[in-house]
């Protein structure tokens, strides 16, 4: 049996739904109430696994404090700390103790760093280079996670996203469509960047492959579409699908990031007009893997849940 932690949050959603379609058999747990899930409270280094660990032989560990675009904790590097070090260690090691066979835990591409230079997307053998507060507290838990796992036998694998999008989504991908989907003009025109995303659908196929595959133990895997795009690119690709022209107005890059710093807005135009992207070589072929969804399809589909009345 699997146990999913973050059962209720947007990649948890996803992967409940697609393991029951799969008729496998799992456990379901969140902080808070939900149907079908065991309550567990707060992901911290108090909280109790035993009602929801028993019977499981694999862990995929979702839950997490997320990042986010304004920080409202007074110290952010401790308030990460607590939830994604400290709250999934004590997990880890509850996991440990009941015998559990394996776990997989969810990361982030920003445990290797903020941005690529061209031709240099990241590996999974990169030395950690995270860039906030967020990614310190991922890199972290892997490092306790690994030397965990060598101690007690249970095996674990990392996995590394990108961007994840899909139905559903919010944050930066979420503005970014409802811009391209409003037909006013973008200011990415002069910009040349690539970005890996992934698909969240993609994100939890590979996620139920690596609960499975004996080749996944010990591994990082990185994840993506397997298509880079620019910013530009993106924007088009969105404005399309929603029945608008994409107007980009051809800024020149250097001046859009001063008036994103001067606006206080340094980190997210980081994100709109650096390259991010991942090798996902390695995941491939030590998996026989290959993104189930393109990029294409993976747009189309969070488009159109976005547009359908509810």
């Amino acid at each position: 049996m699997i146990l999913v932690t973050g059962a209720t949050g947007f990649v948890g959603g996803h992967l409940c739904r697609i393991l029951r379609e799969r008729q496998m058999d799992f456990r379901a747990a969140s902080r808070r109430s939900a149907p079908g899930c065991i309550t567990t409270g707060p992901l911290s280094a108090g909280t109790d696994w035993g009602p929801a660990l028993a019977g499981v032989d694999t862990v995929i560990h979702l839950a997490g404090r997320a990042h986010v675009l304004r920080e409202t904790a007074a110290d952010a590097e401790a308030a990460f700390r607590a939830v994604n070090v400290e709250g999934t260690l004590a997990l880890a090691h509850q996991a440990a103790h009941a015998g559990i066979r394996r776990f997989v835990f969810l990361s982030s591409i920003k445990v290797n760093g903020e941005h690529t230079e061209p031709g240099r997307p990241f590996t999974p053998t990169d030395p950690p280079a995270p860039q906030d507060a967020y990614g310190r507290s991922k890199a972290d838990a892997e490092a306790a996670l690994v030397a965990l796992a060598a101690q007690s036998g249970m095996e674990l694998t990392v996995v590394r996203p990108p961007l994840v999008y899909g139905a559903g989504v919010g944050a930066n991908f979420s503005l970014l469509m409802r811009w391209a989907g409003s037909g006013l003009p973008c200011p990415f025109g002069a910009l040349d960047n690539r970005r890996s995303l992934v698909y969240v659908e993609t994100l939890c196929d590979l996620l139920v492959r690596a609960a499975g595959h004996p080749a996944a133990a010990g591994e990082i895997l990185m994840v993506s579409d397997d298509e880079d795009v620019s910013t530009r690119e993106l924007f088009a690709r969105l404005a399309t699908l929603q029945g608008r022209r994409a107007l980009a107005l051809p800024v020149p890059v250097s001046l859009l990031r001063t008036i994103a710093t001067l606006a206080g807005k340094r980190s997210m135009s980081d994100r709109l007009l650096s390259s991010l992207q991942v090798d996902i070589g390695q995941t491939k072929a030590r998996l026989d893997w290959l993104p189930p969804y393109s990029l294409a399809t993976g747009l189309q589909r969070t488009v159109t849940h976005a547009r359908t009345p509810r």
